[in-house]
Order: structure tokens, then C-alpha cells, then sequence
């Protein structure tokens, strides 16, 4: 028995919309009760909100697509200023009902203009006999636009005396949006967070043709068995599930076990999900890099420069200064010599290791530093010159901005200021990686 039910619409085109928008009959069935007719006037505006990837957007242009109902659909996070959100608002009204003749640009300033030229392109295309909806996604932009733009477009309707809707889909609740003098309150809707039975259902859906349903459907059960605790995004676990698909298959596809074999299907996806794990929401490494690495049995860390939580877009030189803070940070001042003077002479780890040495300097954590220091350690790693200019003054300057150097004592300091890094190990690794430099040669802790 279908879910979705309305007098105004066909039963084939409901259950068509039904198929489309999985786990969500329950909201798309508030939405249809709150249309009703094409005729009808409706609420002012509606208000829905939900985290990310709870299918606001999809749902509400899956539901005007496949009803055929007069929409307008603009994302405030593209069009960022009141004049760009009004113009392009214009601009897909005129096309709303024609599609054969040509759009024309009109400036829009104010409210007021909008309020005027959106009257007369509704009398001009024959909307009146129809409920038109203005959806505004990502609507938490309006905060940031004239104090006027969000009560004036929650009281369009009253404005324009015009049958208009509009709907606002942000990822926050109303009262965050509701100014203090008070404004029209729109009817709110709650999308909750996809539960893991939803997630199974949804994904078990894109199943490939060549394998059964039930295969996939195992296939997802192990997938959210793995993510579903630090991962609900269904925009992620649907790359997830796409990456690593064909891992899963490889002992179908070579005969050493068949569809039903879920034990020796797991042993074998096992270790592939466990580094997955690691890079999900980073993006780090493109599909095709990542299948490569599938194919070779190959650790993530081990392509060059592919992290990009530790490959950070720096100039050439400040990757220098930066593993010279580094060195600086968690080497003895008394090693120094023995590390970046050629001619230092043979001396044992033992000789000169006092007591209170014996503790791992990467387990006390970095030391602060002089500027001294680390212009003298950046001259010795450098193969080329460097002359001590303006640019490597104000590149340690981001470095301190960016987080990645933090500035001990105050400015005023007579001996200058000092610095301690504030970067992991395995970063400055992957960062020396980038330009072939074998940091680990230099650290004491590492002899």
C-alpha cells in the first residue's frame, strides 16, 4: 500500500515520487498536506532543517521536479549578496513557464524593486492559478545579507499579494535566524539524521547489475558495520561504498569463493576498510590514486605528497623554515654542531648525554627557540644561498598565523623573539617528504 497520498495529484506519479525519495514518506507526506492543490494558497514560508546530507535539498527538488509544480531554486552560498539573490530569483522566473524565449538581465536593487518586477513577471507568465515556491538553500546566508531580506521574504506573500511560497533549507534551527525586533514565524519542518536501517535500505539500492541484491546488501551491512560510528553522511558512505566495492568482489571475481562465502569476503576487505577509515571526509588522495593503491597493497603515506592534511600548500621555502623549526623545537642546542657542521668530529651519543636526557625529546614535547637558531639551521638544510630578506621574515609570520609555529614570550623582549613548533611528527614527515629531505637523519631522538 503506498505511503503517499493526495487528491490533487495520480496515484501512478505518487508512487513514482515514493520510489525516489526513500525513508523520507513521512516528510514528503507533511509537505504534500501542507501544498494541497496547485490553486491553493499555502503557508508564507516553511522553514526545514536538518544536518547534513538528511536530504532537504534533494527531496524538495525531487518533489517539484516530479509533480511538475512552478519553482524557483537558488543557493544563497552562490549568489552571496542580496542583489545577486534577487536578480537571479528574476532571472529564473522569466524562464519558469517559457523555455523558448530568451531571459533578459533586470537590475534589482532594493526589496522594492524586487517586490514590483516580481509582480509583473508573475501576471506576465499566467501564474496566478498556481502556488509558485521560491526555495532558498542554505538560507543561513541570509544572516549575513540587509536586515530586511529575511522578513521580507517570510511576508512575500503579503507583499506581492501573490499565491508564492517560500521555502528556506538551512542546516540550523529557526532560532538562530529569528531577528530580535521579531519577524512573521514560517511553519518548521524537521528532517532527523538517516538512521543505519535507512542507510542500509538507500545504499542497498545502487546495487551493479551484475551481482544479486543480497550480495550488495551483505556488502553495506559490512560497510556501516565499519563507518557508521564516525560516519553518517550519506554523500560520503555512497563514495565509500563505490571505492571499495570492487576489494570486495576480488575473491568472486578470481573463484576462490562465491556470493554466500561472507567469512573469506571479509577477511579479505578487512584491512582496506581499516585504511579507508583513516581518510574519510579528507579526500585525500583522488578515487583513481586510491584504487592504485588498493591494486598494490600499498600504504596511503607511502605516495609522496597525496596527504592533504599533511601536505599543506606552503612555498618552497617555508617548508624549509618549518623543518627547521622542527629541528630547532626537539634537538638539543648541543647537537647542533654534530648535525649541520660538516667537519664536527666523531662524537658518541653517550658522551654527552646528561641524565635528564635519557627521557625522549618528542615525549617533553618542543622546546623554544631564538631566531638565531633557526636561521642558522634553515642556512645549513638549504643547498642553495639563501639571503635573510623581508620574504623569509614574513613567511615565519604566516607560519605563526597559520598556527603551525607559535611565538613564546611577548614582542618587546630584548633578546628577540622565540618560537616553539607546534606541528606532529608525522606531519613534518610527510611535509619533508615533499621536498626530499630525510628528517629523520637529523633528529636526535632517532640516532
Amino acid at each position: 500500500m503506498p505511503n503517499l497520498e493526495h487528491p490533487a495529484y495520480p496515484a501512478a506519479t505518487l508512487l513514482h515520487l515514493e520510489s525516489l525519495v526513500p525513508c523520507r514518506e513521512s516528510q514528503v507526506s507533511v509537505l504534500l498536506s501542507i501544498f494541497g492543490e496547485r490553486q491553493q494558497f499555502t503557508f508564507p514560508s516553511i522553514f526545514i532543517y536538518g544536518h547534513t546530507s538528511s536530504g532537504k535539498t534533494y527531496v524538495m527538488q525531487t518533489l517539484l521536479n516530479t509533480l511538475e509544480l512552478p519553482h524557483v531554486f537558488v543557493n544563497c552560498v552562490e549568489y552571496f549578496t542580496s542583489r545577486l539573490l534577487l536578480e537571479e530569483i528574476l532571472i529564473q522566473l522569466q524562464s519558469c513557464c517559457s523555455e523558448t524565449e530568451q531571459t533578459s538581465h533586470v537590475p534589482c536593487d532594493t526589496f522594492n524593486d524586487f517586490v514590483r518586477l516580481f509582480k509583473q513577471a508573475v501576471v506576465s507568465r499566467e501564474l496566478q492559478d498556481q502556488t509558485l515556491y521560491i526555495v532558498l538553500d542554505r538560507a543561513e546566508q541570509l544572516r549575513e545579507m540587509e536586515a530586511n531580506i529575511l522578513p521580507a521574504f517570510l511576508r512575500l506573500q503579503e507583499l506581492t499579494d501573490r499565491n508564492v511560497t517560500v521555502v528556506l533549507l538551512s542546516e540550523i534551527v529557526w532560532e538562530l535566524f529569528r531577528p530580535n525586533i521579531g519577524c512573521f514565524e514560517p511553519f518548521t519542518l524537521y528532517f532527523p539524521d538517516y538512521s543505519i536501517g535507512h542507510l542500509q535500505k538507500i545504499l542497498s539500492q545502487n546495487h551493479p547489475p551484475e551481482y544479486s541484491a543480497d550480495f550488495y546488501a551483505a556488502y553495506i551491512n559490512i560497510l556501516l558495520g565499519v563507518f557508521y560510528m564516525v560516519c553518517r553522511d550519506l554523500k560520503e558512505l555512497q563514495h565509500l561504498a563505490v571505492l571499495n566495492f570492487s576489494k570486495y568482489c576480488e575473491p568472486v571475481v578470481r573463484g576462490e569463493a562465491n556470493e554466500r562465502d561472507t567469512r573469506k569476503l571479509w577477511k579479505n576487505i578487512e584491512p582496506h576498510l581499516k585504511k579507508a577509515m583513516q581518510t574519510v571526509y579528507l579526500r585525500e588522495i583522488s578515487s583513481s590514486q586510491w584504487e592504485r593503491l588498493q591494486r598494490d597493497n600499498e600504504e596511503p603515506g607511502q605516495l609522496k605528497g597525496l596527504s592533504a592534511h599533511t601536505h599543506v600548500e606552503l612555498p618552497y621555502y617555508s617548508k624549509f623554515l618549518l623543518i627547521a623549526a622542527y629541528l630547532a623545537s626537539y634537538n638539543p642546542v648541543r647537537t647542533d654542531k654534530r648535525f649541520f657542521l660538516k667537519h664536527h668530529g666523531k662524537i658518541r651519543k653517550t658522551n654527552f648525554m646528561k641524565k635528564h636526557e635519557k627521557t625522549s625529546n618528542h615525549l617533553l614535547g618542543p622546546k623554544p627557540f631564538p631566531l638565531d637558531r633557526l636561521l642558522a639551521i634553515l642556512y645549513s638544510i638549504v643547498d642553495n644561498r639563501v639571503a635573510p630578506t623581508a620574504n623569509i621574515f614574513s613567511q615565519i609570520t604566516s607560519l605563526v598565523t597559520l598556527q603551525l609555529l607559535s611565538m613564546v614570550g611577548h614582542n618587546d623582549q630584548l633578546d628577540g623573539p622565540r618560537y616553539k613548533c607546534t606541528v606532529s611528527l608525522d606531519f613534518i614527515r610527510a611535509i619533508a617528504r615533499t621536498v626530499n629531505f630525510d628528517i629523520i637523519k637529523y633528529l636526535y631522538d632517532f640516532l
